[in-house]
């Protein structure tokens, strides 16, 4: 009785040991660094001063707000406008190159994105009216 008593302790210890090497995986229980940007599901770009960044649960990361937004991502509507620093130049489906001075600048809202005009014109845009 003493040999099936033994038996049973040792099984149990080791049992004990193998539950608790498994459940202090360092990889498995360090916490994920928070990411500087996190695109949300809808597509919004948050960075840490966002509102809603903490909220945001599932979302792909990104390193800088401005490579989230050219990601295809949003900025939040309380973020400063990046892009007014750089204005683009906006060639519509129909071909037409428009500036930020253009009265259909605005407007435009399917287009191609270009850095100048001149760029617009040689992918076969042409200048409005």
């Amino acid at each position: 009785m003493a040999t099936r008593f033994q038996n049973n302790a040792i099984g149990l210890v080791l049992s004990l040991f193998m539950t608790l090497s498994f459940a202090a995986d360092p990889k498995k229980d360090a916490p994920a660094a928070d990411p500087t940007v996190k695109k949300s599901d809808s597509g919004i770009c948050h960075d840490k001063t966002s509102p809603s960044y903490g909220n945001t649960k599932k979302f792909t990361a990104f390193a800088s707000l401005d490579e989230c937004v050219k990601s295809g991502g949003k900025p939040p509507a309380n973020a400063p406008a990046a892009a007014a620093a750089t204005p683009i130049i906006k060639k519509s489906d129909s071909g037409i190159c428009h500036d930020s001075k253009s009265p259909h600048y605005e407007r435009t809202k399917k287009f191609t994105e270009f850095k100048t005009v001149d760029e617009c014109l040689k992918s076969g845009g042409k200048l409005p009216k």
